[in-house]
């Protein structure tokens, strides 16, 4: 088994995983129960997709176009809050 992916996240990881498994790439999750037990810190590292070393080179553009959606998406997101605090009148 390799790693193919290094999640910020549970929900990241689970993302990931569907996509390798709708791409008939097999796939697990490494570290998913160690998040519980790091309580309300986050836990950087820990969790991972793993693919049997015979499916990496099928998992690569899959795991890279989740990632790019996700990057996408936490960006937009950055944006958007930013835009929301501008609406917020400033003292003085």
């Amino acid at each position: 088994m390799r790693i193919v992916y290094r999640a910020q996240n549970l929900i990241d990881a689970h993302l990931v995983k569907d996509a390798l498994e709708h791409a008939e790439v097999p796939a697990f999750i490494s570290g998913e129960y160690l998040t519980g037990g790091v309580g309300q810190l986050p836990a950087l590292d820990y969790v991972a997709v793993l693919v049997p070393d015979s499916s990496v080179e099928a998992a690569e553009p899959v795991v890279r176009e989740i990632d790019h959606a996700l990057a996408e998406a936490r960006l937009a997101i950055r944006e958007l809050d930013d835009d929301q605090d501008s609406l917020v009148p400033q003292p003085g």
